[in-house]
């Protein structure tokens, strides 16, 4: 049975003796340092009741053990980063893991603020205005070939202005007659559909989508009566005051087509040379 001076876990006297308290228990120091002294992670070796234990996130090191991973200066006392489950002092940090500044090409060192925009990195004092050179920080951006700018320089270097809402054109837009629309304000100048997609015709300088255009302002076949459009190549016949669709410019008898063909004439009716030979023409 132990007495008052007595190691609590083997009993022998202390009298005399170096010993360890801990949660109000004697233990000589051969059993404190075998039940409760941690291990170092650097040497692997007993981190012993007679020397400094450093600690850092549940992990342990002799004084002398703490050193950076890779130029293996002592960190005692000195600002470092755990990285993989290695130590670094802030410069060998900063070679191997930080980034590098796309302004500058110096590196971006742990703790101080930088930037990022399209996968690079900046300082913050990098990150300016191509055109006044003003931090740009977290303010809104506009971003070209030539640089960053700011909205304001923008607006005053580069900006066009839609003909139609007369506001500020930041990117994309659409032209015609040598001016400028965002996609959403070129309309059809009839029913003001969308054209940014549309097959569309102009009269006046003014566009219009096709349905309003036909009927607005497309001359009628005289044969079909639909609308002649010319789009896309198609060809038509022009005789007189009347028009015909190509593929409807036909014998009003026989149906043949009269397409690169002479042709007569009779009230508002056109013939071949054969079926109306038997008719008075009107040429």
């Amino acid at each position: 049975m132990s007495t008052r001076f007595d190691c609590q876990q083997c009993t022998a006297s202390l009298l005399g003796k170096k010993y360890v308290l801990k949660d109000s228990n004697l233990y000589c120091v051969s059993c404190y340092d075998r039940i409760f002294s941690n291990y170092c992670e650097h040497c692997k070796a007993l981190i012993e009741s007679d020397s400094k234990d450093l600690c850092y996130k549940n992990r342990h090191w002799h004084e002398g053990c703490f050193k950076c991973t890779k130029c293996h200066h002592s960190l005692v006392e000195k600002p470092f980063v755990a990285k993989d489950e290695r130590l670094l002092c802030t410069e060998c940090y900063s070679s191997e893991c930080s980034s590098r500044c796309f302004h500058c090409k110096r590196t971006i060192m742990p703790g101080s603020r930088k930037m990022e925009f399209k996968g690079n990195y900046w300082h913050e004092t990098c990150f300016v205005c191509e055109h006044c050179r003003q931090p740009i920080g977290t303010k809104p951006l506009i971003s070209k070939e030539s640089g960053n700018y700011c909205v304001p320089c923008f607006e005053k270097e580069f900006a066009h202005y839609c003909n139609f809402c007369k506001k500020i054109i930041t990117s994309g837009g659409v032209t015609f007659r040598d001016q400028i629309w965002h996609k959403e304000c070129f309309l059809c100048s009839g029913c003001r559909k969308e054209l940014c997609e549309e097959a569309f015709m102009s009269k006046d300088d003014l566009p219009f989508c096709l349905d309003c255009y036909n009927h607005l302002y497309a001359k009628k076949c005289a044969a079909c009566k639909k609308p002649i459009t010319g789009l896309k190549g198609a060809k038509f016949i022009c005789f007189q005051d009347r028009q015909w669709h190509s593929e409807c410019f036909n014998c009003g008898k026989c149906s043949v087509s009269l397409v690169g063909e002479g042709f007569l004439t009779h009230n508002m009716e056109i013939f071949c040379r054969k079926c109306g030979s038997g008719v008075d023409s009107d040429i």
